[in-house]
């Protein structure tokens, strides 16, 4: 990944991930969190979940320090979250799955 392509993620992902770190790690201790999204058939954390947890290091990590792992997870949380609010339901999203899921990853639609 060049410095442009790097400069463009971490641009994207800063407008789109409108959760504090502190925020973010409260709102995935939450029952709501845990039940939003895919899980496994042994029932284990949600895509969703685990990425929360990698955004909420990513975001207190210095910019200087983060991988190209880091930067490819940003692009996926960028992606992930500009499909799911193309899709957003009708009505009062307050408690929705489609609003607990995008908190797992970091965006508040109603923030």
């Amino acid at each position: 990944m060049d410095d442009e392509e790097r400069r463009e993620t971490w641009e994207q992902f800063r407008e789109l991930v409108n959760m504090t770190p502190a925020g973010l790690e409260k709102w995935l201790e939450s029952d709501e969190s845990h039940s939003a999204g895919q899980h496994g058939k042994d029932g284990a954390e949600s895509t969703g979940h685990a990425s929360g947890r990698r955004i909420v290091e990513i975001q207190r990590s210095k910019k200087g320090d983060l991988s190209d792992d880091d930067y490819q997870h940003m692009r996926k949380v960028v992606g992930y979250v500009r499909r799911h609010l193309a899709q957003r339901p009708s009505g009062d999203v307050r408690d929705t799955r489609w609003r607990h899921s995008l908190m797992n990853w970091g965006h508040d639609p109603l923030a």
